[in-house]
């Protein structure tokens, strides 16, 4: 099990300014919470938000990179890497996570609509 870091201590009382953070340990890193909402990934000091069709593009156009948990598989989850100003200005990290939990947040409405139409079945 991964230990708890500096990095990620300090990320989750950044992201502690949205709502209540939890860490679960996953993929040799940790998996962020926001309001039970996963969000955010850290994996070697290194701070990965959920993106989705509505901010990806806004995330390649910073630079940001995506998270692939595994270097030797194409697999590549819905996360990309933080942009370096987060780090810089509380603003700009508050903005980056907001984009990380509004994706979240879209991504559990539709497994929720997905759930009511299988029960409907």
């Amino acid at each position: 099990m991964p230990r708890k870091s500096e990095f990620l201590t300090l990320v989750s009382e950044l992201l502690s300014t949205l709502g209540t953070v939890r860490a679960r340990s996953m993929f040799g890193g940790h998996g962020l919470y926001v309001n039970d909402l996963f969000c955010a990934i850290v994996m070697d000091d290194v701070l990965y938000f959920k993106v989705d069709a509505h901010t990806r593009g806004r995330f390649e156009a910073a630079g940001c990179a995506p998270f692939k948990p595994f270097a030797d598989r194409a697999l590549m989850l819905q996360y990309c890497e933080a942009p370096v100003e987060v780090f810089e200005d509380l603003a700009a990290f508050r903005l980056w996570a907001t984009l990380g939990l509004e994706a979240a947040l879209r991504s559990a409405a539709v497994k929720t609509r997905r759930r009511a139409k299988k029960s409907e079945r």
